[in-house]
């Protein structure tokens, strides 16, 4: 395992709330519920569960959005995500976060994203560059390059499947905004049961006629009405496409659209396993493997 740790690598799929240490989320939780707030044992199984469904991932989504709802907290998940990254040798991480809004501590999207900057900023385990090329130099944490590993930091602002219209374009409209400190593209992602493609569409335009790249998550649930209309928009990236069928993964080859995190189950109540043969063989045949 050593010479596989030893290996240089590159993240382009990496949620911030996705990636925080299970013991950062357990200390979290019994702060949050000492005081009242949350039932600690009510969740502490939830986040030491291993094998999750679909719903409970999203579950479990939901309690870490309440338990990182403060600057500081942002700044330090945000910090322990990246050294960590770092400490599996990876050298270019694309990290991607939803701006969240909550009026009761005074948290705007642009306050949040301040605070994720932050804790890059705060990063001390090792050399890091989170800002364009050309002012790399200037702004990336200091160090005597001797020794010491530099892993390069981009950011993906996520618009949430339960957003509005309104609420997602404010978030891209703050990516462009952002561009001199290391955003480079949006994310549509959130739970794949709620939401309307067309509730995002504007913004993602908006997001693509200004050059910034699109990642989408699609293909999570069987929707083929959506899979097909994402397609056509012609994202850079496509997550995912665990119910992606030929024809689907055939336009997505002829759109020269690359796939990330590409989940291909062993096994699911959906599908059989002759069917995630199939399925495979298929994607193999479309040179994806």
């Amino acid at each position: 395992m050593e010479w596989i740790q030893s290996l240089p690598k590159i993240e382009l799929h990496a949620h911030l709330n996705g990636s925080i240490r299970d013991s950062t989320l357990l200390e979290l939780a019994r702060v949050l519920g000492e005081k009242g707030v949350i039932v600690f044992a009510d969740v502490e199984h939830v986040i030491q569960k291993n094998d999750r469904s679909l719903v409970e991932v999203f579950k479990l989504f939901d309690l870490i959005h309440k338990l990182t709802t403060d600057h500081k907290t942002v700044t330090r998940i945000t910090r322990e995500v990246v050294e960590d990254f770092a400490l599996e040798n990876v050298v270019y991480l694309e990290l991607r976060t939803t701006p969240k809004r909550s009026d009761s501590i005074g948290m705007s999207k642009r306050s949040y994203m301040e605070a994720v900057i932050q804790g890059l900023r705060s990063v001390s385990e090792v050399d890091i560059d989170f800002v364009t090329a050309s002012d790399s130099q200037k702004l990336h944490n200091a160090g005597d390059g001797i020794g010491r590993k530099k892993i390069y930091v981009r950011l993906l602002l996520s618009i949430d499947r339960r957003e509005t219209t309104e609420s997602a374009m404010e978030t891209v409209k703050l990516a462009l905004e952002m561009r001199d400190v290391g955003v480079v593209g949006i994310d549509l992602s959130g739970n794949p049961l709620v939401g309307e493609w067309s509730t995002f569409l504007p913004a993602l335009q908006y997001a693509k006629d200004n050059d910034l790249h699109i990642t989408l998550h699609c293909g999570e649930v069987p929707n083929p009405k959506e899979i097909q209309a994402m397609l056509d928009f012609k994202p850079h990236r496509i997550g995912h496409a665990c119910f992606f069928k030929d024809e689907d993964w055939t336009k997505l080859k002829s759109f020269r659209i690359p796939v990330i995190d590409l989940h291909v189950p062993l096994f699911s109540v959906s599908y059989n396993l002759f069917n995630q043969f199939q399925e495979f063989a298929m994607f193999c045949r479309l040179k994806y493997v």
